[in-house]
């Protein structure tokens, strides 16, 4: 989908990189829609934490796709660091559907919910030591459109799919280029996990596109970063077998006869192959009370239906509900990792909040939920607002081999979503040269995890487990994470 005509690509000549830089910047800053420029806003104070910030957060909506219609919220913080000269990073939550705060919320950003501190009814926060923002400034952006804040202006505009996504996602990042080119010189970098996995290499390819083709501003990418990445659909849903079973919750017997008769395809299984169906079968009754996304957590079905019809259907904010949601006899915290999520819901849907936040008036009746399932699908299950057209992003990958490049690729080891074992498996088919064979990495002189080295000419990527690490690797092991991408950053081996 095109931008509008006042937004059009501009020629990029590369014997003048710098001064086309600037002259872009200035043009499209005196083009650009006031709409856009509006739509930033300086954050100074939060509910639930005391004290002005001690970082700086701006929000905001950028508009892409036609006449605008999609409306991309984002929150983006400085680097605590040294903003003029640390690297930039556009940050992909996956889903897909889930909301960007979930990541600055309990992953990689520079405050975290205050448990010790806080009740149901009112969530407080607190700084987060091992926030990334030490070693990068960061655009957390609610993308595609119906996650998050972001929305879109007609129903059609809600249509959309990974293709569509990326080419949104790369159009938002160049108006927010313009919108603040003192940025335009920082090395940028795509990150990313989960579903993300599938978009990220699709934005950087295309961020290559567009500075090869001399579409402006110049985009200075020098790489990725993506953790337990969805990448190849096939393959990462097939490795959960054989990492169940490296992980002992298989037995060698059910999984040789798995292996044997299903051979090697436990996804799409021929409907004849009784054999296979039963020894899956076998599979399913062994992991069904296993949490996935952390095989050693508790498992707890806190789906129950007081929730579902509170947050996923009903719930604005507690100043508009009389319900007494924790003394209700359905609610019970289980002290599960989930439970920590409802807080979220409780802090975005505050009115305070969203007036902090400057969300518009026109998500005012919309609730804000962690992951949207509604993008992936109708409330009949009939039609799909976000189509999955891309199967498997390794061909992307391989194009990105032949460009000066770098890629950080980490798997928390303990992730049956998407095992580390499918993505060794991909990045092992793309032939890369192998520069440090599997090694341990440290903090604070304990193992953290292993990691690998690859290259091909001046492209160079690095894998690493995080030990003990679930599907989002950072809410986990936190201090591990921000120690492997700093010492990545400045180019240090694990």
């Amino acid at each position: 989908m095109e931008p509008r005509s006042r937004s059009h690509l501009q020629p990029w000549s590369p014997f003048n990189k710098f001064s086309s830089r600037v002259f872009f910047a200035v043009f499209f800053l005196l083009i650009i829609s006031s709409e856009v420029i509006e739509s930033r806003f300086l954050v100074k104070s939060l509910p639930g934490l005391l004290g002005d910030l001690p970082f700086t957060l701006e929000t905001g909506y950028i508009g892409v796709g036609e006449s605008d219609d999609v409306q991309l919220f984002y929150y983006f913080v400085e680097s605590e660091g040294n903003p003029e000269d640390d690297p930039l990073m556009l940050w992909i939550t996956g889903g897909p559907g889930c909301s960007a705060l979930s990541v600055l919320l309990y992953e990689i950003g520079p405050f975290t919910i205050d448990y010790a501190n806080s009740t149901f009814e009112k969530p407080m926060l607190k700084i987060n030591p091992h926030s990334w923002t030490k070693a990068c400034s960061i655009i957390f952006l609610d993308q595609p459109v119906g996650s998050g804040f972001s929305y879109a202006k007609t129903p059609e505009a809600y249509i959309t799919n990974d293709t569509l996504s990326t080419m949104q996602t790369y159009h938002f990042l160049r108006k927010w280029l313009v919108d603040h080119p003192k940025f335009l010189n920082n090395p940028l970098y795509l990150g990313a996990d989960s579903y993300g996995g599938i978009v990220a290499p699709m934005i950087v390819q295309q961020i290559y596109n567009g500075n090869e083709a001399g579409e402006g501003p110049y985009i200075n990418i020098k790489g990725y970063v993506l953790g337990n990445p969805l990448t190849n659909t096939s393959g990462d849903n097939n490795s959960k077998v054989p990492f169940a079973h490296r992980m002992g919750l298989l037995s060698d017997a059910i999984y040789k006869s798995a292996k044997k008769n299903c051979h090697g395809e436990y996804i799409d299984v021929d409907p004849n192959n009784t054999l296979c169906i039963h020894d899956l079968q076998v599979v399913d009754k062994c992991l069904e009370r296993i949490r996935k996304s952390h095989i050693l957590e508790p498992f707890c079905d806190t789906l129950n239906s007081l929730k579902s019809d509170l947050f996923r259907r009903g719930l604005r904010s507690l100043e508009e509900t009389t319900v007494d949601i924790l003394s209700a006899p359905q609610f019970q915290i289980q002290g599960c990792r989930d439970d920590n999520y409802l807080y979220s819901y409780t802090w975005a849907n505050s009115r305070h909040v969203r007036e902090a936040l400057h969300i518009r008036e026109e998500f005012k009746q919309i609730e804000w939920v962690r992951c949207n399932e509604s993008v992936r699908s109708s409330d009949d299950d009939e039609t799909l607002s976000y189509t999955k057209n891309v199967q498997s992003s390794v061909e992307y990958h391989r194009y990105l081999i032949d460009k000066n490049c770098r890629a950080l690729v980490y798997s928390g080891d303990h992730d049956m979503v998407v095992p580390y074992l499918g993505t060794l498996k991909w990045i092992e088919s793309l032939n890369l040269l192998i520069v440090n064979d599997w090694r341990p990495w440290f903090v604070d002189e304990q193992v953290a995890g292993y990691t690998m080295k690859y290259s091909n000419h001046d492209y160079n990527l690095t894998f690493a487990t995080v030990k003990g690490g679930g599907h989002t690797a950072p809410e986990y092991k936190p201090k591990e994470c921000l120690s492997m991408l700093m010492r990545w950053l400045a180019d240090d081996d694990l």
